[in-house]
């Protein structure tokens, strides 16, 4: 699993993190991003819609993101 810590960064700062790391991820391999913006919870899920990836989960401020493509 990788990790992107987010943590204090807003909008739209963690879902463009989230996108510059996934050609580096393996197919499969699931992102954890750590995201404490309030938004994060919509546009991270709403991201991975868009681009075709799997929001696994989302607990608190931990977004899990499985790359499909």
């Amino acid at each position: 699993m990788i990790t992107l810590d987010c943590l204090g960064q807003r909008c739209p700062l963690p879902v463009i993190k989230l996108a510059k790391a996934m050609p580096d991820v393996p197919i499969g391999e699931i992102v954890r991003v750590l995201a404490d913006d309030p938004a994060a919870a919509n546009d991270i899920p709403a991201w991975c819609r868009m681009k075709g990836q799997e929001f696994v989960a989302g607990h608190g401020h931990q977004f899990d993101v499985r790359r499909l493509c």
